[in-house]
């Protein structure tokens, strides 16, 4: 049978504390025990299904887990106050002193700072590679490697992995799989693919409406129960908890994701079409001109589309900033970082979100100052969106 990640969701049975059909929020910190073996064993790891400190587990995070879970396909999950501690919590589990990375030099802002700037801090070492390169993933890889790191779609260069290929090498050399999807939920179920963790921005695409900030981290049942360890684990330790409101704001958000997806991949793929139409330099992997296009097909659920993520290439920042609020003025969107939402939002990346890149490293990745990141919202008239976008483009004279 086909992977179903919307139907997996639609059938957990989340009944609240009175039968509520919305799961009851446990708006408590702490937690009663009528023995104080029970407490002590659950702190020793003993005793199993109890909520001691909500630190540690608390009811509303491990419903929005259970989706979130069934969503991927992995065995357990486990919620994060945002993407990037996710991201750096679930390194920081699986890495020692002296431990080795191999990570996309095409990804985040923020994470390619934590790899390249603070891990230093533990003598963490981090090979960053081209991720469509296979070979150069495979060359780089060292005795001490522990982590492989890609996201499924780069951010903002919009490459597609072959995580299944990585998969494989990773699992020859002993290391870990680790996949950020927070461009493509629902599209791609990496741990279907063979990535042994899967991390997300909840703030994004799966969450919807800019209103939070979450992360979570998706994996087999021991390594989400080491990252929970009252002794050694990073998230139980660290601490990065989701507040239980809004982890139960996102938990509802999730059930509607499926729509919301094929919406935001059916109006990027209309503006990709018209963009072409009239000469634009634009990047969107559902175009067959895409240099990963097919294999982007065999890695994905087609009835969610090809995600909401466009680029176009105005060739300076200068240009780019100016058809932006240029776009703002006319309503296409907000000139705003982030993704995901229900309105469009574009940014530079170069000077945003990739910003903590350096820019020599910019341009040998391939990332023009010009790049403009569309993500495309949830418009019910794109051909009105696109009519708008058009304007802006002639009256800044770029057409």
């Amino acid at each position: 049978m086909k992977f179903d990640p919307a139907s997996n969701i639609q059938d957990l049975l989340q009944f609240g504390e009175f039968g509520d059909v919305n799961p009851s929020i446990t708006d408590s910190a702490t937690y009663t025990f009528l023995e104080g073996k029970t407490m002590s064993d659950t702190f020793t790891g003993e005793q199993q299904g109890c909520f001691l400190y909500s630190r540690h587990w608390n009811p509303s995070n491990r419903y929005l887990a259970e989706a979130l879970a069934a969503m991927e396909g992995t065995e357990s999950a486990w919620v994060t106050a945002s993407g990037m501690a996710a991201i750096t919590n679930a390194i920081l589990q699986l890495c020692d002193t002296g431990s080795h990375i191999i990570s996309s030099v095409t990804t985040y802002g923020g994470t390619f700072a934590f790899l390249a700037n603070y891990l230093k801090k533990f003598k963490i070492e981090v090979t960053f590679v081209d991720p469509t390169n296979l070979e150069q993933i495979e060359k780089a890889i060292q005795p001490n490697t522990k982590i492989i790191y890609a996201e499924t779609m780069t951010n903002p260069l919009l490459q597609i992995c072959d995580i299944e290929a990585i998969a494989k090498i990773a699992d020859q050399h002993g290391a870990k799989l680790m996949v950020d999807n927070t461009f493509t939920p629902m599209i791609v179920a990496p741990a279907k693919l063979g990535a042994h963790i899967v991390v997300y921005s909840m703030t994004k695409f799966i969450n919807g409406k800019n209103d939070c900030v979450a992360g979570a981290i998706c994996a087999d049942e021991q390594f989400i129960d080491e990252l929970a360890d009252v002794n050694t684990g990073t998230s139980m330790l660290l601490g990065p908890v989701l507040d239980p409101m809004r982890s139960a704001s996102i938990h509802k958000n999730l059930h509607t994701l499926h729509i919301r997806m094929k919406q935001h991949s059916h109006n990027a793929m209309y503006l990709a079409k018209r963009f072409k139409e009239i000469g634009l330099k634009h990047n969107y992997p559902g175009m067959p001109e895409h240099p990963q296009h097919e294999l982007f097909k065999k890695m994905m659920n087609p009835d969610f589309g090809f995600g909401g993520l466009i680029a176009i290439d105005l060739e300076t920042a200068e240009r780019a900033t100016k058809l932006m609020e240029k776009m703002q003025e006319k309503g296409v969107g907000y000139l705003a970082v982030s993704l995901g939402y229900f309105k469009t939002l574009f940014s530079n990346s170069g000077k945003s979100t990739s910003s903590e890149v350096p820019e020599d490293v910019q341009r040998t990745m391939g990332l023009s100052e010009g790049l403009i990141r569309f993500s495309v919202g949830l418009d019910n008239d794109i051909e009105r969106t696109f009519i708008m976008i058009h304007e802006s483009l002639k009256e800044r004279g770029y057409l």
